[in-house]
């Protein structure tokens, strides 16, 4: 059930006490032996709130220190991009991160104009200096937890690859962090701030590089020349300066809707569940920019790291995130000549099986991964894959000649993509994939919760396909049943069915008692009911036998 007030401006009560937060972050002794207070590195990094002992101090020295380490191990001896959100904890961990980079003899690129610096904007200056194989490879960490409220940081890591870093990488960082933190951070080698902005820091102007770099992905001639009324709004996040210069640098009719950045994000209307988040998918998160979407041909919204798009167009609202990957799809790989005949498409397993029909239409190969955008990574390095995109509006995609633009997800240029295709189809997105939908049929699509204990995450995260004796799914044959990825053979962490018309995926969460069900029919929403409701049990009924 939606909150009473999802959707409705944020009020005094809901803001976080910033100067408690920060202080927090530097008072709070996390307990190491405390698995919710130690460092876990999820699908996008570590992440927390200094309000219960989970980012502190504490945790950045020892993950960075830990980092260190790695790259020394792993032969990583070039720079490192650092760059951080808008999140009130970001700046302080920017701060305590750069002053142990400094003293075991890393050199850090900081933003030119201590700014903000999106994700896309890191892995995209990484892969720049990595692109004439240099000995001394780069790497990079971004400061940000992405979408989450205010109240919460995020620290992240991404390789000389540009993209998040995968599990191998992630284990051997996070469990050195927490043994760092159980013989305590006095051991971190560590200098004072002043000193390592004079000796370590090297200005690198992240926004000029990336921007001035836009047409090699996107075809702006077009939608300049068509007029393309854009309104952007960066949601009070890192891209709140990169959407002026786009206007500026490109000539576009383009206006920041919202230029404002406060780290209580007092402006921003409630989610769903009643909490500010930034997340530019969610309909009552974007419901500010949903009620002006009549002044623009396409408005867009991004999270606080940007790597993250939402696309409002004036006949449809905020698109469903399936539904613009499904579009942007169907067109890239209709108007990039350049692009490989072999070049493939890929997406995780959670996302919409409409994809699967635009790509088979299209005779291109569809790669199916799990959870996660690190799965893309080495498809986009080397241009076998076109695009990868991720249910949870995160996508990336190659350079108009095919080559690698960034391997970290990029909200900036999916949402600049919904320009170009309007400039040079005369149809919006939304307009676009209501053909598709003609085409191949709507699909109804659902993600729910269900309660689950630590220990049922547990299992359900370690299931095989022969623990699961079900025939049948909401009256179909079931046709599959995934424990592990047909696109790479990777483990799914959970697992998926599928029928002719319809499938299911469950999937323990990594920071609540609680699996996600993710669900979707071709058969209208009572049969999607249907799915669901049969998911559930079967799931129970796999646990309750484990």
């Amino acid at each position: 059930m939606a909150h009473e007030r999802a959707g409705r401006r944020a009020e005094p009560s809901d803001l976080v006490d910033l100067p408690h937060l920060v202080t927090a972050y530097y008072t709070q002794k996390p307990d190491p032996e405390n698995p919710d207070q130690q460092v876990v590195f999820g699908t996008s990094g570590h992440r927390g709130s200094s309000l219960d002992a989970a980012f502190t101090e504490d945790h950045i020295v020892a993950t960075t220190q830990a980092i260190v380490e790695y790259r020394t191990e792993q032969g990583i001896t070039g720079p490192l991009f650092l760059g951080r959100d808008t999140h009130a904890l970001s700046e302080p961990a920017w701060a305590s991160a750069l002053e142990v980079l400094a003293a075991n003899d890393v050199a850090v690129l900081i933003d030119s104009a201590d700014r903000y610096t999106p994700t896309p904007a890191v892995s995209h200056a990484i892969l720049r200096h990595n692109a004439s194989g240099p000995a001394a490879q780069a790497d990079g960490i971004v400061v940000t937890p992405s979408h989450n409220p205010p109240r919460d940081g995020g620290f992240k890591y991404n390789p000389p690859n540009g993209g998040p870093a995968d599990s191998d990488a992630t284990s051997v960082i996070a469990a050195r962090a927490n043994e760092i933190l159980r013989q305590g951070v006095s051991s971190v080698r560590r200098v004072p701030l002043a000193r390592a902005l004079a000796q370590s820091a090297e200005k690198y102007d992240y926004l000029g590089t990336y921007v001035d770099d836009l047409p090699s992905i996107l075809d702006l001639d077009a939608v300049r020349s068509a007029g393309v009324r854009i309104g952007a709004d960066p949601l009070g996040g890192a891209a709140v300066d990169y959407w002026g210069a786009i206007a500026e640098r490109h000539r576009l009719d383009l206006e920041v809707v919202n230029p404002l950045v406060d780290a209580t994000w007092r402006f921003m209307t409630l989610d769903t569940d009643g909490k500010i988040r930034m997340d530019c998918s969610s309909p009552n998160a974007m419901a500010s920019l949903i009620e002006v979407r009549d002044r623009y041909d396409i408005a867009t919204g991004n999270d606080a790291d940007a790597d993250r798009h939402g696309i409002v167009t004036p006949d449809g609202g905020l698109m469903n995130p399936n539904h613009y990957l499904a579009v942007a799809i169907d067109y890239l790989f209709s108007h990039r000549p350049d692009w490989s005949a072999d070049t493939a498409v890929g997406k995780t397993l959670v996302s919409s099986s409409m994809i699967d029909r635009v790509v088979a239409a299209l005779d291109r190969r569809l790669v199916e991964v799990p959870v996660g955008f690190k799965w893309f990574v080495d498809g986009l390095v080397t241009g076998t894959l076109g695009f990868g995109g991720e249910e949870s509006a995160g996508a990336s995609f190659l350079r108009r000649d095919g080559s690698v633009w960034t391997t970290d997800k990029d909200g900036i240029v999916l949402a600049l993509l919904a320009s170009e295709i309007t400039a040079v189809t005369g149809e919006t997105p939304s307009q676009r994939y209501a053909a598709l939908a003609d085409r191949h049929g709507a699909p109804s699509y659902a993600r729910t919760d269900a309660p689950a204990s630590r220990e049922q995450k547990a299992v359900l995260a370690k299931l095989s396909a022969e623990q699961v004796t079900a025939t049948e799914l909401a009256g179909e044959p079931i046709t599959a049943t995934l424990t592990t990825a047909p696109g790479n053979g990777a483990a799914l962490g959970g697992l998926k069915v599928t029928t002719d018309s319809a499938w299911f995926a469950a999937r323990p969460s990594g920071t609540e008692n609680v699996y996600k069900i993710y669900a979707e029919s071709f058969r209208g929403d009572d049969h999607l009911a249907e799915v669901q409701a049969a998911a559930r049990e079967l799931v129970s009924s796999v646990l309750s036998g484990a």
